[in-house]
């Protein structure tokens, strides 16, 4: 099954992962003005009135660029939605999309039809992030456009399986749209996630040290100092499973080798815990031994490119021109 046309403009098969906090108009723009999804959680604008003057700014700035340039136009951007109980701002952020008609809308912690609708209504794409079978096909059954593997070594909440297992799985049934998640962050990685048999890689840890994202530069400078050893897997801070770095859980006072677990039940984003996710201690994925430094955003993805161009001429001898999707 092909891609839907919404991905046709892609000169990178990848999306920037939305990043809590750290997702902004600016890195979205720069992400899709280069080739690659860009993508924000709408619990990012705060309050949640400032929601509707990002999505006015992200169409209006991408609508001038592609008229600018129709040789290249833009990529689409993307609008990750909590659709868990815990999040009150559900239904009016996703009118906000249906307003704007965000091109691809992210789902997770959860599979929502009534959601999945709302997004169908205007032509939208739904992608569900899932970390196992089961989740996979109940997003599915429930409407979802396609899934969003997230594999161990993913930064954040992420499951513990091999992509090479999950995605071998979730291909026995479904020829969907699929999206591979888990310590990508090269363009080697990215033509590696489609030899496995995903549509398109899924890439965070590494936009987060780039200069457009709204991150600490000491969490940008702690990625470019870490590496896949640095990063323990915790559900204390959320309830949640979730990848962090160790010297940020450190300079909480904690110690990363003996962290208690937590009660999922109890899941929330750090008003009972003993130290906050992702304003105290930084999440990130094990991919980050290839970080080496601050890029722009536009210079990360045109490395990535040149990366998977290399690579796929090397292993198929295919012209560094070839099209990328």
């Amino acid at each position: 099954m092909s891609l839907p046309k919404v991905f046709e403009r892609l000169r990178l098969p990848a999306i920037g992962s939305p990043l809590f906090i750290i997702s902004n108009p600016d890195l979205v723009l720069a992400q899709c003005k280069s080739g690659i999804v860009g993508a924000f959680p709408a619990l990012n604008a705060r309050p949640k009135e400032q929601l509707e003057e990002w999505l006015k700014r992200i169409t209006g700035e991408l609508a001038e660029y592609d008229a600018a340039h129709p040789q290249a136009p833009s990529a689409p951007f993307a609008v990750n939605q909590i659709v868990h109980k815990s999040n009150d701002r559900l239904q009016h952020d996703l009118e906000l999309c249906v307003k704007y008609r965000v091109p691809v809308v992210i789902t997770s912690l959860g599979a929502r039809p009534e959601v999945n609708q709302a997004v169908h209504s205007y032509g939208g794409v739904v992608l569900h992030d899932i970390i196992n079978i089961v989740h996979a096909r109940k997003a599915i059954e429930k409407g979802a456009d396609g899934l969003i593997a997230v594999c161990a070594g993913a930064g954040g909440h992420a499951g513990t399986l091999s992509p090479f297992a999950l995605v071998q799985e979730i291909r026995e049934w479904f020829d969907g749209p699929l999206i591979l998640s888990g310590a990508i962050a090269t363009g080697r990685a990215v033509l590696a996630a489609q030899a496995m048999g995903a549509d398109l890689a899924y890439i965070g840890s590494a936009f987060i040290a780039t200069r457009e994202a709204n991150a600490a530069e000491g969490y940008k400078q702690m990625i470019v100092d870490s590496a896949a050893g640095d990063i323990v897997y915790t559900s204390l801070f959320t309830g949640v499973h979730g990848n962090y770095l160790k010297p940020s859980i450190r300079n909480a006072g904690l110690d990363p080798e003996a962290l208690p677990e937590s009660d999922p039940s109890t899941m929330d984003f750090g008003s009972n815990r003993p130290a906050k996710a992702w304003k105290d201690i930084w999440g990130c994925g094990q991919g980050i031994g290839a970080v080496k430094s601050i890029p722009g955003a536009a210079e990360l993805v045109e490395k990535l490119k040149s990366e998977y161009q290399e690579a796929r001429s090397a292993l198929f001898g295919l012209s560094a021109s070839a099209s990328a999707v």
